[in-house]
């Protein structure tokens, strides 16, 4: 029987234990570069069997939110660097999450006159915050076959980009409602050629982007994330099983290294998929939220791995109070996006 503080082979890499940190945006990369705040943040961290960075554009037309980093220049390689290094002084394992936002943006968010891209002409029901406030979302663009073309090689280029800066690998983000998922989804992908319509066609721009992704650095240091069910930024999916079956196959072929599932309320949608996927699963169950009582998920078999995001944030030193019982730190939500080192470094450790 497996433990959450058992050690894992994940396609090579040795994780001390079981216990992800799952990517949490912070909103405190200023001028889309990390740097010395960031590399505390995630240092301090370290003692995660695995960490998932905060979403990171992979081009600048991905951005959706106010100050989030990016691996698409130069200057933010090395503003990563200086993460990674942290991260490994600190004895840890750090995988860079690519996350193209697509239609969930805003052209205020984005440099050089971009405009948000989607897969169809289709604006998401909601708001974006801007500088000028809550304001709805725009239509976004819709990517002809140059356009896909151009977002799939810049997923690619990001990858090599993560490598260069130090991580250990990269999660390309397929879920919470961004540009892959609404290419999966029924109201947001309006296609009726080779990317949309069936439901091989709709998952055609997941398994293009996981190729490249796999070509350009190797699958075994690749995870995909994932979201079935969940109507994040008004996501709608149908024949999910069906959906996500084919998807999964998809990645499979391409040599993903892990899966790393948001649970919906669907635990038997959550068995269906661990049983079709033969790599490591990571779950991030569907708890509010994920608790030390979730660790137990390991040891019944259904995930090799479990994603903790509101305790790691909050705490830290996450894995020593899961095996001591806690205590936890609460979280100071008023700090959660924006701001300095207040809500973001200052949360202390237990006593040494």
């Amino acid at each position: 029987m497996a433990h959450a503080f058992d050690s894992f082979d994940l396609g090579g890499l040795k994780l001390a234990n079981r216990i992800v940190m799952a990517p949490m945006t912070r909103s405190r990369a200023k001028g889309r570069v990390p740097g010395e705040l960031q590399a505390a943040y995630y240092a301090q961290r370290a003692s995660a069997g695995l960490i998932v960075t905060e979403s990171t554009q992979p081009s600048p037309e991905g951005q959706g939110f106010a100050d989030t980093p990016g691996l698409h220049s130069d200057e933010q390689v090395a503003g990563w660097r200086t993460v990674t290094d942290a991260v490994h002084a600190a004895g840890g394992v750090i995988f860079a999450q690519l996350t193209h936002t697509g239609r969930i943006s805003h052209p205020s968010l984005l440099p050089d006159g971009l405009l948000p891209v989607g897969p169809s002409a289709v604006a998401a029901d909601g708001k974006v915050y801007t500088a000028a406030g809550a304001v709805g979302f725009p239509v976004p663009v819709a990517l002809d076959e140059a356009g896909i073309a151009r977002v799939v090689e810049g997923f690619a280029r990001a990858a090599r980009n993560a490598i260069a800066a130090g991580f250990d690998g990269v999660e390309i983000q397929g879920s919470s409602g961004y540009l892959i998922q609404q290419f999966l989804s029924s109201n947001a992908n309006l296609r009726d050629d080779a990317w949309g319509g069936s439901i091989e066609g709709r998952v055609r721009f997941g398994a293009e982007v996981a190729r490249a992704v796999a070509t350009a650095i190797g699958g075994d240091r690749v995870g995909f994330r994932i979201s079935p069910d969940r109507s994040y930024h008004d996501i709608v999916e149908e024949n999910t099983d069906e959906l996500y079956a084919t998807l999964l196959d998809e990645l499979t072929a391409a040599g993903i290294g892990y899966l790393h599932l948001i649970e919906s309320p669907d635990r038997g949608l959550t068995r269906r998929l661990r049983d079709r996927w033969a790599g490591a699963f990571i779950l991030n169950p569907h708890t509010k939220p994920t608790g030390p009582e979730s660790l137990a998920l390991i040891e019944d078999g259904l995930a090799d791995l479990v994603a903790f995001g509101t305790l790691f944030l909050a705490n830290p030193d996450l894995p020593a109070r899961l095996a001591a019982g806690g205590p936890f730190n609460e979280m100071d939500r008023k700090t959660a996006f924006g701001g300095g080192e207040r809500g973001y470094t200052d949360y202390p450790a237990l006593p040494a």
